[in-house]
């Protein structure tokens, strides 16, 4: 299944959503790539605080990747100036 994240919060809620649906805990995703897990759930709450490293870390304990790809744009144009997300 794919997500779109265009936040930092977005990102935590998926990363979440994806560890509870696989059943796996904080603590065994950490253990899966030699994290904390306390690390695993600082992630989760903030992970525009944490390094890019520690978050593909993440990623790969929970069998995701990261895909980065040209933002779609409803009505297919951008708004001049105008910055409502990230």
């Amino acid at each position: 299944m794919d997500y779109s994240v265009r936040t930092p919060e977005q990102l935590g809620q998926v990363l979440k959503g994806v560890r509870k649906e696989k059943r796996i805990t904080q603590a065994g995703a950490g253990q899966r790539v030699g994290m904390l897990q306390s690390a695993v759930s600082l992630i989760e709450a903030d992970p525009g605080k944490v390094s890019v490293a520690k978050l593909f870390r993440l990623l790969s304990a929970l069998g995701l990747e990261l895909v980065v790809r040209e933002k779609s744009v409803a009505g297919g144009a951008r708004r001049a100036g105008k910055r409502t997300e990230w």
